[in-house]
């Protein structure tokens, strides 16, 4: 594995996990992100945030992320303590807003993971390891803009370290 990868736990889910699924409406004026995180996909599971470990993986299959635009979908995600979001397609405003906020999400068949499975994600080399089923899946290549992005924690520290995008890209 490189220097970029990740390990966790899977927590399985299946198509079409809309933005009020992983967080309701009613807590979009939520400012502690703490207590957003609490109630990550709670309308599926209540004692889903108990379950969550750090490092942990949200697998999922197809238009992950469909609904509202809100940030708060990706940033509950990621203030849980999740590592990544695999699944087999996203909802396009979701994987940006996700990116920008330095969530990977990772577009991989999903169908090999279960829920509970050990993975060893390495982002450089776009391979998803599922240790508990001895199973190598390869991941849809990511440009490398994005991976520099997630590499700096997100889109502002990115800008933040860099300037902007031409410098990087040339």
């Amino acid at each position: 594995m490189s220097d970029f990868s990740l390990k966790g736990r899977a927590h399985k889910f299946g198509d079409d996990i809309n933005t009020d699924y992983i967080i309701a409406g009613k807590y979009t004026k939520t400012l502690n992100l703490s207590d957003l995180a609490t109630h990550l996909f709670e309308d599926i599971d209540p004692d889903f945030y108990k379950k969550v470990k750090p490092g942990d993986v949200v697998v999922a299959g197809r238009n992950f992320g469909c609904g509202s635009s809100r940030e708060q979908a990706p940033v509950a995600i990621r203030e849980s303590g999740i590592s990544a979001v695999l699944a087999k397609s996203f909802a396009r405003i979701f994987f940006r807003n996700a990116i920008n906020i330095g969530l990977p999400a990772l577009i991989c068949d999903t169908d090999e993971i279960n829920k509970g499975d050990e993975l060893e994600i390495d982002l450089e080399k776009g391979i998803v390891f599922n240790v508990t089923r001895n199973k190598e899946i390869s991941m849809e290549p990511m440009p490398a803009i994005m991976k520099d992005i997630l590499k700096e924690g997100g889109l502002v520290s990115f800008l933040k370290k860099h300037g902007d995008f031409i410098k990087k890209a040339n």
